[in-house]
């Protein structure tokens, strides 16, 4: 038997008739008996002329009587089912509410609105009229839509208003009966006046309770001028629009298919300039209850024990009670619940065969479950052979207070083997009997437990071989013995707390102590932590300490006499009390939303530091670094606080400290951010975007795109133009968060163009075209397609002649950031969508992203499939497919979802770090998005620390906001190493930080003024203009000095080598021929030619060196050309503009501005170091193999070998090669122990400021990497080097390289 349907709650209108479902089913045959009951008591159906009983046990009430004094139809009902013989079995529960009298409690009220503003028009009904009403604009029905939204109330919200607005409205009843109609409004439109008007609420959103599975309606309206924006936010995550979420009517939420996960707190947010409000409500998710386990028919024999488990679930949590045969079941020593909601029988007798039913109750609804218990009879004894007779001597060898030991003999005649044994026992002159078996065959002795102490009990045992059970024992009765004369418990037991980390516990002496009291034991233990303390006390008072702040802690007493521990007081709970937090609040953030104001982000202490319910937070901060003229702000029920009304580009610090009912705990480090000197402009329309990307496939064209490079110019969305031939032929708009779209339905074989461009409200931005031919129809491989589709191609059954209808109304429910459930219905099936066949059906599904991705399938029985293992925050689509035998449907619409974000699964990548030009204690990081970001990136956070092996806590923090992807830190130390890690944070929490980078910041030199803080202002020096700048003559004196002294070292050593060259001629001219012819080969340096305008060297032929360093050269000068050296244009070959070794850099800007000259840029030995990071470029020489003739091995000094020169700005399009020369000879007269060469000069006074740059890449901007110019060997190499070089040949080649190097000198000095 069983209830096939149930009645459903109803509301019912006065003068109406309502029908109550309700049919039941039975297996034997006789169909069953409908009753109904009205709030508990059986309905009289027969004399009653307004209710009937249809002739499928339904309840049809034909006329609802309805007043104030009598409501004799409004109730709960419950239809019950009953079979002789058998049982009784009852249905849910549902409510009967009838609804008021179709009538208006006020008038409507004449309404203005201003151009562009939102109104609210009042419905006055009782609330269970109001899904009965609907609204009228001159007696026509008014169309509803996403601007113009009817709330649950009936009130109507006119969002956005124009003249199509104006009108009479009137709000109109419809219900079985005539329709009633209020009074008309006339709705009036007003100019906007242009004056700013402060936001406010014209309806703010209130709390809601709603089943999981509906919707939900949350209503904010606002008004305003400007047009205030709305946002929502749960807690302080905000709400995107989506497939569940929607905003309507100008600013209420509406979100569909509830899950208990919605439910929080919601916060309708206003901006209007610099306003800000704010409004809260609560909503709140009901869960039906649901079975996880229902009760199953049990068949058992007299005197067992049996349990019926029923596992209910819901949101709030069901009550349950159970019913037998129609009846509540009321707990006894015999029917006991068990394990929360399990029903346990003892002793079974014939009379509690019936059906047994759980009932689950909550305020989202009721369910049932029900289950038999049958009662079997015993095989009649001797049918099959003999039994055992009876056991004999049956003896209670054990009596305690609750237990008692049984022991036996076995039967005199057991006529078998493997005797098993029943015991049987009762209260004397109970007549509910229990059995226990003995655990295995032929033990003679069983423990009775659970038993009362001080009571009589019967026993008899039975025997049973395998022909059945056997005569009974005789019964005996044995009495428990009384419990022991120990104390009772401890009365009038309290506990005081005293102090954060201490209570006090006091009690009386027990009433029944039996006997002198010895000693007291207080227990304690805290709560949901195992393991309990004592201490032993003599006094009736005791004061323990130590104990954790704000902590629950529950206490009992056990009093001490001769015999031992007497029975245990009851538990008292008390909570320590509170103190201020132990710790600062954590994951200090500030966001800059705009010029005026900073969003403050924050996590709560950690949960063992509060020490108290947190009341709020106090927000503490000021302008720039100064410690006066701090203000306070408190916050109380989130984690976020905006701050306005800050001034425009100006540097604020933050700190953050929690609040208790105690007071404040340690606040936070200072945080620091800078507001925007200028808000995101939409005076103009956006530029153009930077990049397009189209992939062409066989009929559809994958396009991505890059934003515009000013992101200070709003973008509202872009506009896709595509065409054959044209980009005008259809027209695409998607949002401005988009990156991709797949254009579908394209022809073959055909030539595409496509544009793309950003608009705002201004209008559209300046188009980029793209042209695409699509791949043709027998294109029978796609190069990018995994090689598994090509071999395991997704199951696509082949269509039969006659095709099943495929499935319709395919729904996709996000439930969680990997998990998506679909489902649909099948208009193949019976309205009852019950599946009879064979059938099944194929769901499959896939991303976009790539664009190649192929289909996963998975098949089922059922209306609904739940799909696993997705990514988060990705947008997937879904079809299906049904299948029966050999016939198939198409695939269904398709349905898409996007699964919720997760937190990013990956860290940043290719983090770098870089010094910042002219300012040592600044570095720039670097570092480019997660690859699994698992939602938008709404900001990063840098660790950085002096020590990697710290803990995390104990790293600098610095946040980054938005989707920045570099980030400067200032205020670093010169001269030590740092490390660096990144992690990146969305809406939903942190993802795992990056592995650590290491950087060296430079040493602090002459060269760099001191750090950031005494760096000369004076500009460069520029040849030709008669001076050096901060030096005066005296630097051009040390100039000219200086060249001196080189021309002439250069001129000794020439003259040397002219007459050692003639005496060792004759000897070795043979050898020397030879050598020089090969040795010429190699050493001829490469044809150049220079452009003056340009300054920039460029190879005629290939150079030598495997590996050139490749480097520019910028040379300030005068806006005249510099006149080449005599013989400089007609001998190329010996013109050396570029050093191996050395500090000079040729740096090539793209493109040049028009009338620029390049600069000439003076390194000093005193520039600070620049410490290679690993992918840096550095030639390296074998150390095997002697350095060859053409590399230069420059002469600085000893102090200066820790001198690295700084990083060089590499341009790869226009490469320029490094040409070495031979090393020229120490000396000893050059000033500080070094001989520059002819490129380099030593100037004392104020420094060159050496500007470096990052590196270019052809197709993209990658973060700055260093590249670092080799230092020059030791003295000991190049002594080494210069003692070979002692050849006539050699000799005679270094003349050549001198020979140029003059020249080279003589054109810097005449310039």
């Amino acid at each position: 038997e069983c209830v096939a349907s149930s009645p459903v709650d109803t509301v019912a209108i006065r003068g109406a008739p309502v029908q109550l479902n309700c049919s039941a089913q039975s297996d034997t045959g006789s169909p069953p008996r409908v009753e109904w009951k009205k709030d508990g008591t059986f309905l009289n159906l027969a004399s009653d002329e307004r209710r009937q009983l249809l002739a499928d046990g339904s309840l049809l009430i034909t006329s609802v009587v309805h007043s104030k004094h009598n409501k004799p139809d409004e109730g709960v009902y419950q239809c019950v089912a009953s079979i002789e013989s058998l049982g009784i079995i009852a249905s849910r529960t549902a409510r009967l509410s009838v609804a008021g009298l179709p009538r208006f409690s006020g008038p409507l009220e004449p309404a203005e609105v201003r151009q562009g503003d939102s109104r609210v028009m009042s419905c006055e009904v009782n609330a269970d009229l109001a899904p009965f009403t609907r609204w009228e604009r001159d007696r026509q029905p008014l169309e509803l839509d996403q601007r113009v939204v009817q709330l649950p109330n009936a009130a109507l919200v006119v969002s956005n208003a124009s003249a199509s607005d104006v009108g009479q409205y009137r709000c109109v009843l419809e219900s079985v009966g005539p329709t009633k109609a209020s009074e008309e409004a006339e709705l009036r439109l007003l100019s906007e006046s242009g004056v700013e008007r402060k936001p406010e609420f014209l309806l703010r959103p209130s709390a809601l309770a709603r089943v999981a599975g509906e919707s939900a309606l949350l209503s904010c309206v606002v008004s305003g001028y400007p047009t205030p924006q709305v946002r929502w936010l749960r807690g302080d995550s905000p709400i995107e629009d989506g497939e569940r979420f929607d905003l309507v009517g100008g600013g209420s939420l509406q979100i569909l298919n509830l899950t208990e996960e919605d439910a929080g707190v919601y916060s309708c947010v206003t901006d209007s300039g610099n306003e800000t409000i704010e409004a809260q409500a609560e909503l709140s998710i009901r869960a039906r209850p649901r079975f996880l386990k229902a009760p199953s028919n049990i068949y058992a024999h007299e005197s067992m024990d049996i349990i019926f488990e029923c596992e209910v679930t819901g949101s709030p949590p069901p009550t349950v009670k159970w019913v037998k045969n129609g009846d509540a079941v009321i707990p006894s020593d015999y029917f006991k619940i068990v394990n929360e909601h399990n029903l346990q029988v003892l002793g079974l007798v014939k009379s509690d065969e019936g059906f047994y039913q759980c009932l689950a109750e909550n305020e989202a609804g009721n369910i049932q479950a029900s289950a038999q218990l049958v009662i079997l009879d015993h095989a009649p004894a001797g049918g099959r052979g003999p039994v055992p007779s009876a056991p004999r001597d049956v003896v209670a060898s054990l009596v305690s207070t609750r237990f008692i030991k049984l022991t036996w003999r076995p039967p005199a005649e057991p006529h078998g083997d493997n005797i098993t044994y029943s015991v049987y026992h009762r209260l004397e002159g109970a007549g509910r009997e229990r059995v226990q078996n003995t655990s295995r065959p032929g033990e003679l002795q069983v423990v009775i437990q659970n038993l009362m102490p001080d009571t009589r009990y019967t026993f008899r045992v039975i025997a049973h071989n395998r022909n059945g059970p056997g005569e009974s024992s005789a019964p005996i009765v044995v009495a428990t013995q009384p419990e022991v004369q120990v104390p009772g418990p401890a009365p009038e037991l309290q506990a005081v707390s005293v102090s954060p980390t201490s209570v006090m516990v006091s009690w009386g002496k027990p009433l029944t102590g039996n006997g002198e009291i010895q000693t007291y034991k207080v227990y304690y233990m805290e709560k949901g932590v195992d393991g309990e303390q004592d201490v032993d006390v003599t006094g009736l008072s005791y004061t323990i300490t130590g104990l954790k702040k704000f902590t629950n802690y529950s206490f009992r007493v056990v009093a001490y006499n001769k015999h031992g521990p007497g029975v245990s007081s009851e538990d008292i709970a008390v909570r320590t009390l509170s103190d201020v937090p132990s710790a600062p609040p954590q994951n200090l953030t500030l966001e800059v939303q705009n010029s005026r104001s900073i969003m403050v982000r924050w996590q709560p202490p950690p949960s063992d530091t509060h020490n108290g319910e947190l009341v709020g937070y106090k927000i503490r901060y000021r302008k720039g670094a100064r410690k006066s003229d701090a203000t306070d702000t408190t916050v109380s029920g989130r984690l976020f606080q905006l701050i306005d009304g800050l001034e425009r580009r100006t540097e604020y610090t933050f700190r953050v400290s929690a609040l208790t009912v105690n007071g404040s705990g340690p606040p936070t480090d200072w945080a620091t951010a800078e507001t925007f000197e200028s808000d995101l402009d939409e005076s103009r329309v956006p530029d153009v975007p930077t990049s397009l990307h189209v992939r062409p496939l066989v009929n559809s064209i994958v396009v991505s795109w890059t934003p515009p490079e000013n992101q200070d110019i709003v973008v509202r969305g872009y506009v896709i133009g595509y065409g054959i031939g044209s980009p005008h032929a259809q027209m695409i708009k998607v949002d401005h968060k988009q990156r991709f779209y797949t254009i579908e339905n394209l022809d073959p074989s055909s030539y595409y163009v496509i544009t793309l461009k950003a608009f705002n409200n201004v209008g559209e931005g300046i188009p980029v075209y793209e042209s695409a031919i699509t791949r043709p129809q027998s294109d029978p491989i796609d190069p990018d397609v995994d090689l598994y589709e090509l071999f395991h191609a997704p199951y696509t059954p082949v269509p039969d002649p006659s095709p099943m209808l495929p499935p319709v109304g395919v729904q996709a429910s996000v439930l969680s950031h990997d998990t998506i459930k679909v489902s649909w219905a099948d208009n193949s099936l019976a309205k009852n969508q019950k599946i009879t066949d064979s059938r099944y059906y194929t769901v499959r599904w896939k991303t976009n992203i790539p664009a190649n991705t192929r289909f996963k399938i998975a098949n089922t029985t059922t209306l609904n499939h739940m799909v696993t293992g997705l990514k988060p925050n990705t947008l997937y689509e879904f079809s299906v497919m049904v299948t029966r035998g050999r016939r198939s449907s198409t695939w269904s619409m398709t349905a898409h979802g996007t699964t919720f974000e997760s937190i990013p699964s990956s860290a940043p990548k290719d983090v770098t770090v870089v010094s910042k030009e002219g300012r040592p204690r600044t570095i720039i990081v670097n570092w480019q998005p997660p690859s699994e970001a698992n939602g938008k990136i709404t900001g990063y956070i840098i660790y950085y620390s002096t020590d990697v092996s710290a803990e995390v806590h104990d790293w600098v923090i610095e946040p980054v906001v938005g989707n920045r992807l570099t980030h400067q830190v200032q205020d670093l130390t010169l001269d030590t190493t740092y490390y660096f890690k990144l992690q990146a944070r969305n809406s939903k929490g942190m993802g795992p930080m990056s592995e650590a980078v290491q950087f060296r910041t430079p040493k602090g030199k002459e060269g760099w003024g001191g750090g950031d803080t005494r760096r000369s202002s004076a500009p460069p020096c520029v040849p030709g203009k008669g001076g050096v700048t901060g030096g005066g003559e005296n630097h051009i004196l040390v100039i000219i000095i200086i060249i001196s002294v080189g021309v002439f070292t250069i001129v000794v050593v020439l003259v040397g080598a002219f007459f050692c060259t003639r005496k060792r001629a004759a000897t070795k001219s043979a050898t020397s021929s030879h050598k020089h012819k090969s040795g010429s080969k190699d050493l001829k340096p490469p044809d150049l030619w220079i452009h003056h305008e340009r300054l920039e060297l460029k190879p005629m032929d290939k150079s030598p060196e495997p590996n050139p360093v490749m480097t520019d050269t910028p040379i300030p000068r005068s806006s005249q050309e510099i006149t080449p050296a005599e013989g400089t244009a007609e001998n190329p070959i010996q013109r050396r503009n570029s050093y191996r070794g050395e500090s000079v850099a040729v740096e090539r800007s793209a493109p040049p501005r028009r009338g620029m000259r390049p600069k000439i840029v003076m390194p000093f030995d005193t520039q600070p170091p620049q410490h290679p990071l690993p992918g840096s470029a550095q030639p390296v020489l074998p150390s095997d193999h002697p350095e060859p003739e053409g590399s230069s091995h420059g002469s600085a000094s000893e102090e200066s070998s820790s001198y690295h020169p700084p990083t060089a700005h590499v341009r790869p399009t226009h490469p320029l090669k490094s040409f070495a020369v031979p090393p020229v000879r120490r000396t000893a007269g050059a000033a500080g122990g070094s001989v520059p060469g002819p490129h380099r000069v030593i100037i004392s006074g104020p420094p060159a400021q050496l500007k470096t740059a990052s590196i270019g890449t052809l197709a993209r901007t990658r973060p700055p990497v260093p590249v670092i110019v080799p230092s020059a060997p030791d003295v000991s190499e190049t002594s080494k080097m210069l003692e070979e070089a002692e050849s006539k040949d050699e000799l005679s080649e270094e003349m050549a390289h001198l020979e140029g190097l003059m020249k080279d000198l003589n054109a810097i000095t005449t310039a």
